[in-house]
């Protein structure tokens, strides 16, 4: 986000946050695809989603465009592919909730030690959320949210994320809170998962990615590290 929104004060801050989990997602991500399966980067104009209609991707885009947005500190969530990550994560088993616990009764003010708390798969609360949030945006600004000016697009993400927009049939706070860890894993995970396009998150941060061994820095602190990451796929930068 930009250093006007409310609920990512910078997306330096978004960065150094996630620095911590960047390792665990690096090289495993969210979709259970096969490690030897290793597509080529794509190009986000000309990709066809296969779960999101074409409202749902101009959604998408517009969001993710917000929550990592290019700026001064380098690019941001679109030039990282992290709208096909995301896409293709919801037609993966974790979209789909494959080995997930999904039977009720479910907490109705759940705590975090209760685990997900829905009979919608993630793949669900994305179509539902888009829907009930584009539906908001036209009632209240008379736009979808892909029309809309990042401010406004702004002022409706806090919205979900603060739980004062609500949607018809989804919680908005869970459709926010998925869009927004999905958006930073496509953003560092591995590239064969169809995010972090040219390891674009990795150079960010400095993450080595899948490099067989560095024991030689391992003692010497404060020292930025001289090599660019590599991929599961191989791919260097």
């Amino acid at each position: 986000m930009s250093k006007k929104s409310e609920f990512q004060p910078s997306r330096r801050g978004l960065l150094k946050a996630t620095a911590t989990t960047a390792a665990a997602v690096a090289l495993a991500g969210r979709g259970g695809s096969a490690l030897a399966a290793t597509p080529p980067a794509v190009d986000l104009n000309s990709y066809t989603p296969v779960v999101f209609d074409a409202d749902e991707w101009r959604f998408l885009l517009a969001a993710c465009d917000r929550l990592i947005p290019e700026d001064e500190t380098g690019p941001g969530a679109l030039a990282a592919n992290v709208p096909v990550f995301i896409d293709r994560q919801m037609n993966g088993d974790f979209g789909h909730a494959r080995d997930w616990y999904m039977k009720g009764p479910f907490a109705e003010n759940p705590s975090p030690l209760h685990g997900y708390q829905s009979p919608l798969t993630p793949a669900q609360v994305y179509h539902l959320g888009i829907k009930g949030t584009d539906a908001h945006c036209r009632d209240t600004f008379g736009k979808s949210f892909a029309e809309l000016a990042p401010e406004q697009r702004d002022q409706v993400l806090v919205g979900l994320e603060k739980g004062d927009v609500k949607l018809q049939d989804v919680d908005g706070k869970a459709f926010f809170n998925f869009l927004l860890q999905n958006t930073k894993e496509g953003f560092f995970a591995d590239p064969i998962h169809g995010g972090n396009k040219h390891m674009i998150g990795w150079a960010l941060l400095g993450f080595p990615g899948a490099r067989g061994a560095y024991l030689e820095w391992v003692d010497q602190y404060n020292v930025p590290y001289p090599l660019g990451p590599v991929s599961l796929s191989g791919e260097r930068r």
